[in-house]
């Protein structure tokens, strides 16, 4: 029995001071208040919605974010008071600025990261290309290029149209030239926003109406001035990025054989398809 009884002073002399350490850290009896030590991004892709870890302690629901270059951020529902998960979506490439405040509107982090310019990865039936976009140049155009990227719609589409010395282009087209279903609506020309048609670069085929692109891009393979904004009668093309890796697959695709199809000319005698379209960053 004494025994018992002093193993039940020690218990409940551990759960005291334990309570008087809470009681202290929380400044007599209140919530602790929240801190934060560290941000990090699990996912950071330009026009996809950002994962940020946030490593702290005491952290509570009532808590808010703002930033810079990344829209409607919020907490999501499995936080916990060691980690909360914030996501947004991003609108901005280079620097995105977060600041954690506590209910109160108090600073409680505020830190840097960095976004780096969007990728894309075409895997073809000859090789693979790699394009680097420019969001900052053409918004309207990487929006919707990404869009039909990272929804699946270019997996099985054409390089439907090849010219040496002039350009590939594909993007629209299925085996057989059927157009390929699912087209979201035209968007706006921004071709006059400092990007030329110079060899390697990215742009979107239109019809002769000017805000007429959907799906469809072509790559230069030389430097195609012609092709460049000149005046509001000849609007020109509007580049929207640059392909970084795989020109030679390119110049390969330019080198295949082709023929007049019905309307349609310069197609590739044997398909050359665009297995896969993959946002890498």
């Amino acid at each position: 029995m004494q025994h018992s009884m002093q193993l039940l002073r020690r218990s409940i002399g551990s759960w005291a001071m334990g309570l008087l350490l809470l009681l202290t850290s929380c400044g007599g009896g209140g919530a602790a208040k929240p801190t934060v030590s560290q941000l990090q991004a699990s996912t950071l892709r330009y026009g996809q919605t950002a994962v940020v870890q946030v490593a702290g302690k005491y952290m509570r629901n009532d808590m808010t974010a703002e930033s810079t270059g990344c829209t409607g951020a919020a907490f999501r529902d499995d936080s916990t008071p060691d980690r909360a998960v914030l996501t947004c979506q991003v609108t901005a490439t280079g620097p995105l600025l977060l600041t954690i405040r506590a209910a109160d509107g108090e600073v409680l982090h505020r830190d840097s990261l960095s976004v780096p310019l969007p990728q894309v990865l075409f895997v073809t039936s000859e090789g693979s290309i790699e394009m680097e976009l420019d969001p900052a140049a053409a918004p309207v155009t990487v929006s919707n290029f990404l869009g039909y990227v990272n929804r699946g719609f270019y997996r099985n589409t054409l390089f439907h149209r090849v010219i040496p010395g002039f350009v590939v282009q594909g993007g629209g087209y299925t085996t057989t030239l059927a157009k390929k279903d699912g087209q979201l609506a035209p968007i706006s020309l921004e071709s006059n926003r400092g990007l030329l048609n110079m060899r390697s670069t990215v742009a979107m085929a239109r019809t002769s109406e000017p805000n007429s692109a959907t799906s469809e891009f072509f790559v230069n393979l030389v430097d195609n001035a012609q092709l460049d904004y000149q005046n509001p009668n000849n609007p020109g093309y509007a580049v929207f990025g640059r392909v970084v890796k795989g020109m030679d697959v390119a110049d390969s695709i330019a080198a295949r054989p082709t023929a007049n199809m019905g309307a349609a000319q310069n197609v590739p005698v044997n398909d050359v398809l665009i297995n896969l379209a993959l946002q890498t960053r």
